[in-house]
C-alpha cells in the first residue's frame, strides 16, 4: 500500500490517495476542498479511484466530495453517527466561507473493524468517538489514518456541537496508542507523526 498527500484548502486539510501498488486502485481520504488540485495527481499517478471515505463529516473534510464522485462515479462511505453532520455542515457559514458544494449523500456506513479492500491491500477502520460521534480512522500496514482526533503534538478540538473531551481521550488511549509504536500516523493537518512520538512527547496527552 501506498499514499499520496495533497494540502486542500483555506484549513489545510491533509487529503490522502491511498492506494495498490499492484492495482493502481485507489481510496480518495478526505478530499476536504480544491478538487483541481486532487485531478492532477490522481492522472499524474494513473490511480483509478474506487472509493471515498470521510474520517468524519466536518466540512473541511468533505467539500469536495461531490466533485470526486461526480468524475469518477465510486461510492461515498463515512460512520453512520456523522450523517447528520455530513448534512449539517452544509448549511453552516464556514461551509459557505470555504466554498464547500454540498456533499451527496453516503452509499453505505462505515463500522467499526470491518475491512476495507483497496486493490490487494486492505484498511481497517477503527471508530474514534471524540472529535465527532462518527469519527473514525483507518489503519494500514505500518501506518494509520487518524483524521481530526489524533495530531503531531495535539489532539482534536471537542468544542463543537457533538464534540466529547471523555470520548476523545478514551478513543485515544484505548484504541490508537495501543498501536505499535512504529506505526505512521498520517492526521488530517499538520505533520506525520508516529504513535511512539506522541506517546512520549504529546503535551494534551502526556
Amino acid at each position: 500500500m501506498k499514499y499520496e498527500l495533497i494540502i486542500v484548502g483555506p484549513l489545510e486539510t491533509n487529503c490522502y490517495l491511498v492506494y495498490c501498488k499492484d492495482t493502481l486502485s485507489c481510496a480518495v481520504i478526505d478530499p476536504g476542498a480544491e478538487p483541481d488540485k486532487i485531478f492532477p495527481v490522481i492522472a499524474g499517478l494513473k490511480l483509478k479511484p474506487i472509493m471515498v471515505l470521510n474520517t468524519h463529516g466536518h466540512t473541511d473534510h468533505v467539500g469536495a466530495n461531490r466533485d470526486i464522485l461526480e468524475r469518477f462515479h465510486v461510492p461515498l462511505l463515512i460512520h453512520a453517527a456523522d450523517e447528520p453532520w455530513l448534512k449539517a455542515m452544509m448549511t453552516s457559514e464556514l461551509s459557505l466561507l470555504l466554498d464547500s458544494k454540498e456533499s451527496p449523500p453516503p452509499d453505505r456506513f462505515l463500522k467499526d473493524r470491518e475491512m476495507i479492500r483497496i486493490g490487494t491491500s486492505s484498511l481497517k477502520v477503527i471508530h474514534t468517538p471524540g472529535h465527532t460521534p462518527g469519527s473514525v480512522g483507518f489503519l494500514g500496514p505500518g501506518i494509520y489514518f487518524s483524521g481530526d482526533t489524533l495530531f503531531n503534538g495535539g489532539v482534536g478540538r471537542t468544542d463543537l456541537p457533538g464534540g466529547s473531551r471523555k470520548d476523545l481521550e478514551h478513543s485515544i488511549r484505548s484504541r490508537i496508542l495501543t498501536l505499535p509504536k512504529d506505526t505512521l500516523v498520517l492526521p488530517g493537518h499538520g505533520p506525520l507523526t508516529t504513535i511512539g512520538q506522541e506517546i512520549a512527547m504529546n503535551p494534551s496527552l502526556i
